[in-house]
């Protein structure tokens, strides 16, 4: 129940060689959480950092593949993600890590803004997007909603241009995408590897999800 398959070495061509919209003009973050003395104001080393929430000594780590444009992953988000952290993550026995694996330029963009926010903030920003996917990733001019939903996070216009043009913060989260290809062989969102080692594929309802990590842990 995957929204697409990537070949091998793709990720960098979805956008990025071609450069960012020319209507955004490269300015400085500095109300984002990351602010620093380079050139342009953001902290990469922050942005980039895993985003795990959970007990870090939890004997379980589930780490997801998700594109912030994949439907399947907003479904899981919004319907099955609840019930894992409540009976996963927040009793201790695991811990839940989200890995960025864009299937197209607009979502690299939107996976660039949750992680401009501070990283207490990041599930946060992650409900906003995901839960109004259906209307900035269909949306005419998609880069404006998105715009209009870092207002929220107290990212102004000339920060969030930054963002949207700070390359090497996107080709960050670009090689984040590519490393679970390397690693995983993953080709499709959402996908779950268990302790760096079993996959679960697609959305599933938590039922489902349940009983495939108890299998596993069999």
């Amino acid at each position: 129940m995957a929204q697409k398959h990537i070949k091998r070495r793709h990720f960098i061509a979805m956008g990025l060689a071609g450069g960012v919209a020319a209507p955004f003009i490269s300015h400085g973050i500095t109300k984002a959480g990351f602010a620093d003395d380079s050139a342009d104001g953001l902290n990469l080393e922050a942005a980039l950092s895993p985003r795990i929430i959970g007990d870090p000594d939890a004997p379980i780590l589930i780490a997801e593949y998700f594109s912030m444009t994949c439907g399947y992953c907003a479904n899981f988000h919004l319907e099955t993600f609840p019930a894992v952290k409540k009976n996963w993550i927040d009793t201790g026995k695991a811990r839940f890590e989200y890995r960025d694996f864009p299937l197209s330029e607009l979502a690299i963009y939107a996976h660039a803004l949750a992680r401009a926010v501070p990283e207490r903030a990041y599930e946060d920003m992650l409900d906003i997007l995901l839960s109004q996917q259906s209307k900035w990733a269909a949306s005419q001019y998609p880069l404006l909603e998105l715009q209009d939903m870092a207002r929220i996070a107290g990212i102004n216009e000339d920060e969030f241009s930054g963002l949207m043009n700070n390359r090497p913060y996107l080709e960050g989260i670009v090689k984040i995408a590519q490393d679970g290809y390397d690693r995983f062989a993953i080709s499709s969102t959402p996908t779950f590897v268990i302790n760096d080692k079993d996959i679960i594929a697609g959305y599933k309802p938590y039922d489902e999800f349940e009983a495939d990590l108890n299998g596993l842990m069999t």
